[in-house]
C-alpha cells in the first residue's frame, strides 16, 4: 500500500514537472510564435475618433515601434508594454494597442499616418517572441 502511494506521488510530481517544463518556465529562450502581421495607421477610419491614443491610453507618435495584438495573444502573455521581437525586422516593438475582437493570431504594426506604407506592407506570416515584460 505504501509503495503504491509512493509511486502515485512520484508520478504526480513527474507530471507536474513535465507540465512546468512544457509551459516554458524552464526555457532558456522565449519561444517563437507564427502570426499574421498587418499594419495600421492613426486615422479615424481605422481606429476611432482619437486615433493617436491606443487601447490602454498611451499616446502614439510617429516613429514609435508600437504594435497592436489580438486578444488571444494577450491571453498567451503579451500584455500592455510587453516588448516583442519580430523575426526579420530590426529592434523591439512594444505592445500598446489591441486589435478588434474578430482577429486571432494577429499583430498590427503601427505606421503613424503613412497609409501608403501600411498598404504596401499588406499581410505577412511572420514569427514573434516576447522578450520583456511577458506575463
Amino acid at each position: 500500500m505504501q509503495r503504491a502511494l509512493a509511486l502515485r506521488w512520484i508520478s504526480w510530481i513527474g507530471a507536474a514537472l513535465v507540465g512546468v517544463a512544457s509551459s516554458g518556465a524552464f526555457a532558456k529562450e522565449p519561444s517563437w510564435l507564427e502570426v499574421d502581421v498587418t499594419a495600421y495607421n492613426a486615422t479615424i477610419a481605422q481606429t476611432d475618433d482619437d486615433p493617436w491614443v491606443a487601447a490602454w491610453g498611451d499616446r502614439l507618435r510617429p516613429g514609435v515601434r508600437a504594435i497592436a495584438v489580438s486578444r488571444d495573444l494577450l491571453a498567451l502573455g503579451l500584455g500592455h508594454k510587453s516588448r516583442v521581437e519580430i523575426d526579420g525586422l530590426p529592434g523591439k516593438y512594444v505592445v500598446l494597442d489591441k486589435t478588434h475582437r474578430r482577429w486571432t493570431r494577429r499583430v498590427d504594426l503601427f505606421m503613424g499616418a503613412d497609409v501608403r506604407k501600411a498598404l504596401d506592407w499588406g499581410k505577412r506570416k511572420m514569427r514573434i517572441r516576447c522578450v520583456e515584460s511577458c506575463l
